[in-house]
């Protein structure tokens, strides 16, 4: 009977032993764990870290088993993650300083139409020198010259030539789009041609020299050979034979007499005679020797030598033709600019690559076996001699475009 009241003094005394003992048990687990939750959190601000770009750091645990591998895993992670950050900036270092310093104008233009990246030489070319970034790409294109103006109205690829007959540099211009960040960009390219035209144009003449000096020796020699068997035959009285060596001799010496024509009007083109010319009577002559159609309005009048441009564009059209494009897609269009008339002659052709495009205007230059190289270049100095340019670009979705600007 005496057991029963001491009960509840006994679960008293215990409750009170592990109020006083529960902090300090609880101090201790918090001291045991202390470690791990450091570690923990250790663990979490460098994922967070690495998220952000930041992979200069790593993590120490002086424990063993399951924890010891996972942070050996973690750092191991971040080496390779610091290397392969470290080959991307390398990268990217070595890709800015080759574009910037490429002697190829490029520029990069967003949705916006604002310059997204302008190198050292879009800088020089279109910015005088003055960073590109940030500015409205077409206010910066109508600021420029009018032949890069120009260049960029009519789409596509294609040459164009800024400066006077003393001092002009040749331009080729690409432009290419892709989607860059799931938006549209545009990507431009302009490439200094003179010096290698320049280079070209060398090789050019020689290569003409070699073709005059083949074509004079395959007409000589045989004039040369049937004029001694002439004076042979006459020499022994065989006069029956004597026709048909003089007709031979006559047709070489005509082949060679065209052959020479052809090369010296183009070397000695006159200056071109300026007459009002109305454009209605000019596609109506023209209509009369190769097969076109009319695009845009034929009124109004020019000045112009009408014989030189009627042969300049006439051999524009035949190429046209020749291009592989249907009759049908051969066009010739005549629009008035504000100070100038503009001809473009387009087909649905194959187009021309980069490499065609870089000398078709160069004399003596041609993709045809038996062509002589003229039709571009002249048509190029018809235009330059009344005062113009020719520009050749590939159109979107196939074919030529071949534009002539003529100025008032």
């Amino acid at each position: 009977m005496l057991l029963t009241p001491l009960l509840p003094q006994r679960w008293m005394a215990a409750a009170g032993a592990v109020a006083l003992l529960a902090p300090l048990l609880a101090y201790h687990v918090r001291r045991a764990f202390a470690p791990m939750n450091a570690l923990f959190r250790a663990l979490a601000g460098s994922v967070a870290s690495y998220r952000d770009g930041d992979f200069g750091f790593g993590l120490a645990w002086r424990g063993r088993g399951a924890l010891a591998e996972l942070v050996d895993a973690h750092n191991r992670l971040g080496d390779a993650l610091r290397e392969q950050r470290l080959a991307l900036v390398q990268r990217e270092l070595l890709l800015d300083t080759m574009v910037q310093n490429t002697p190829v104008a490029m520029v990069l233009v967003d949705p916006s139409r604002r310059i997204v990246l302008g190198n050292i030489a879009a800088r020089k070319l279109l910015g005088e020198g003055h960073k590109l970034e940030g500015r409205d790409f077409d206010a910066l294109v109508e600021s420029a010259p009018d032949a890069v103006r120009e260049a960029f109205d009519r789409g596509g690829d294609g040459m164009f030539t800024v400066g006077d007959a003393d001092h002009e540099d040749i331009y080729h211009l690409a432009r290419r789009q892709f989607r860059l960040n799931g938006r549209r960009h545009e990507l431009i390219l302009l490439r200094v041609l003179t010096a290698e035209l320049r280079r070209q144009e060398v090789q050019t003449w020689k290569k003409v020299i070699r073709v005059i000096s083949h074509e004079l020796n395959n007409s000589l020699a045989p004039i040369a050979s049937l004029a001694h068997s002439g004076s042979e035959l006459l020499r022994r009285g065989q006069v029956e034979k004597l026709p048909t060596a003089l007709a031979t001799i006559e047709d070489r010496a005509r082949h060679l007499e065209g052959f020479i024509r052809d090369y010296a009007r183009f070397a000695k083109l006159p200056a071109p005679r300026r007459e009002p010319v109305e454009w209605s009577r000019f596609v109506a002559q023209l209509r009369e020797q190769v097969e076109f159609r009319n695009e845009g309005a034929t009124d109004g009048i020019a000045r112009v030598d009408l014989v030189q441009l009627e042969q300049s564009v006439i051999n524009l059209l035949k190429n046209a033709h020749e291009s592989g494009s249907p009759p049908g897609d051969v066009a010739l269009a005549i629009r008035r600019l504000p100070d100038a008339w503009r001809l473009d002659i387009l087909d649905r052709g194959t187009g021309m690559n980069e490499a065609v495009l870089s000398n078709a205007l160069l004399p003596f230059y041609s993709t045809k076996r038996n062509g002589t190289g003229l039709g571009l270049a002249l048509a190029r100095e018809i235009a330059e001699a009344h005062g113009g340019r020719i520009a050749l670009l590939n159109r979107e979705g196939g074919g030529l475009c071949v534009s002539m600007v003529l100025p008032d």
